[in-house]
C-alpha cells in the first residue's frame, strides 16, 4: 500500500513521530499530526497539525475520517475511536486490539501467561487498601516491584517497594506487583511485522538505566551477551510478535536473570528508545521500518553497519523553564557522534530532550565516549 496520493495521520506528536516524519519526508508522504500541544517536536514537520486530546473519542474519530492509514508514536490514545475507525473500514496499525491490550499492563502481563510466554511473577491490586490487606494478611511480602496498569512511561509509574514508608509514596491506582527478581542484564529487541506476513527482528541491544529515575539511559549494540543468549532472546521476541499478530513494529523488553533466564518484562507497539541507534547504526532505520511494516511495504535489511552505543540527553535535575543546550558544539566535531535534539521548548527534571549515537568499530570505546559526552552536555534553561 503506497500511494503518493495517501494520507498518514499520527496519533502524537513527540520526538519518535518526529523521527517518522523525517523518513515520511524524503519520500514525499503527506502526513497529519495530532497532539494536545502545538509546540510538539512534529507540529513544524508534518503535512498538517491539529490540535487535540488523543484520549478524547470525538477527536481521535474526526481525525481518522481525514486519513487513509491512523498509526500511533504513543500508545495513550482513545482505543474506542480506532476500534469504530477499524470497523467502517479505516486502516488502524498498530490494530486497536494489540493497543488495547499493551496500553495496561496487567493486560499485558495476562496475555504473556495465556499465551505461555516467560515473565516474571505478578499478582493484580486494584488499588493501595487492598495492597495493603496483602501485606498485612501475609500474602505479599516485602520487597517487589509495584507498576501503575496505566499511563506509565519513561521510568514513570514503576517503584521497587522495600517497606511500609514506600507504600505512602504510591498513588492509589489500579496496579500490578511483581516479584523482584535478580538481573543481571536489560535487553531489547525491536521485530518488525507486515500485514502480508513477513517478519523480521533487529539484532538484540543491551539497556542500561539510570539507578535512581529507572529511566533508560545508554543503550548498547550489539548486546555483550553470549551467542546462546542472542538466538534465545530474538526467538523469544519474534514469538512475542507473532502472538500479538500485530501490523507494524513492536519493541520487546526482556530481564536476563543471574540464572539465564529470559523474560519479558514489556513491550511497546511503536518506535522505541532503544532502538534510536538504528538511524545511524543500521541498514534501515526503525523509523523507515515502522513505515514499510505498517503501508505493507517489503521489509528492510535490520543488519548493523558498525557497532554503536546511545545516550540520552535528558534536563537537569533542578531545571524546568525554558531549554538551553551547553557544550554541545563541544561534541560536533569528534568523528562518529551524532546528536539528535528533539526541539523541545522547554525542559524539566529528566525530560527526555535528546539523544547522541555514537558509531565506533571497538564498542568499548564508544561505551567510554558516551558517558564523557553524558558528562559534558548539559540541558538548562535560561
Amino acid at each position: 500500500m503506497f500511494r503518493e496520493n495517501m494520507t498518514i495521520g499520527i496519533l502524537g506528536g513527540g520526538q519518535l513521530g518526529k523521527m517518522v516524519l523525517d523518513v515520511s519526508n524524503r519520500w514525499g508522504l503527506k502526513v497529519f499530526v495530532l497532539d494536545p500541544n502545538d509546540d510538539c517536536p512534529s507540529s513544524k514537520l508534518c503535512s498538517k497539525f491539529f490540535i487535540g486530546d488523543l484520549m478524547d473519542y470525538d477527536t481521535v474519530v474526526e481525525f481518522g475520517k481525514n486519513v487513509d492509514l491512523v498509526t500511533i508514536e504513543i500508545e495513550n490514545v482513545n482505543v474506542e475511536a480506532l476500534k469504530f475507525l477499524e470497523s467502517e473500514g479505516k486502516k488502524v496499525y498498530p490494530q486497536p486490539r494489540v493497543i488495547e491490550i499493551i496500553q495496561d499492563k496487567s493486560k499485558q502481563k495476562e496475555f504473556y501467561t495465556k499465551n505461555e510466554i516467560p515473565t516474571s511473577s505478578f499478582r493484580i491490586c486494584n488499588g493501595i487498601e487492598e495492597l495493603k490487606n496483602l501485606i498485612s494478611k501475609g500474602e505479599l511480602s516485602f520487597p517487589f516491584i509495584w507498576k501503575a496498569s496505566k499511563m506509565g512511561y519513561d521510568g514513570y509509574g514503576v517503584n521497587k517497594i522495600f517497606n511500609n514508608k514506600d507504600l505512602e509514596k504510591l498513588n492509589d491506582s489500579h496496579c500490578i506487583i511483581e516479584e523482584l527478581i535478580s538481573i543481571k542484564k536489560e535487553l531489547s529487541v525491536m521485530v518488525s511485522s507486515r500485514k502480508s506476513g513477513e517478519i523480521i527482528n533487529y539484532p538484540v541491544v543491551e539497556m542500561e538505566f539510570n539507578k535512581i529515575s529507572n529511566q533508560l539511559e545508554y543503550i548498547i549494540s550489539p548486546a555483550q551477551i553470549s551467542h546462546e543468549i542472542k538466538m534465545k532472546s530474538e526467538k523469544l521476541a519474534s514469538d512475542v510478535a507473532e502472538k500479538f499478530k500485530i501490523s507494524g513494529i513492536i519493541a520487546v523488553e526482556m530481564f536476563l536473570t543471574t540464572e539465564n533466564e529470559l523474560l519479558v518484562n514489556e513491550v511497546a507497539p511503536r518506535p522505541h528508545n532503544s532502538y534510536h541507534f538504528s538511524i545511524e547504526g543500521s541498514y534501515t532505520s526503525q523509523f523507515e521500518q515502522f513505515l514499510r511494516a505498517i503501508l505493507d511495504l517489503p521489509l528492510g535489511s535490520t543488519k548493523s553497519l558498525l557497532n554503536s552505543v546511545m545516550v540520552n540527553l535528558v534536563g537537569e535535575k533542578n531545571s524546568k523553564g525554558i531549554v538551553v543546550y551547553k557544550n554541545l558544539d563541544q561534541i560536533i566535531g569528534i568523528e562518529g557522534v551524532n546528536p539528535h535534539i528533539y526541539g523541545k521548548f522547554e525542559t524539566k527534571p529528566n525530560r527526555k530532550m535528546g539523544h547522541v549515537t555514537i558509531i565506533n568499530q571497538d564498542v568499548n570505546k564508544a561505551k567510554i565516549l558516551a558517558k564523557e559526552i553524558k558528562e559534558t552536555i548539559i540541558i538548562t534553561t535560561k
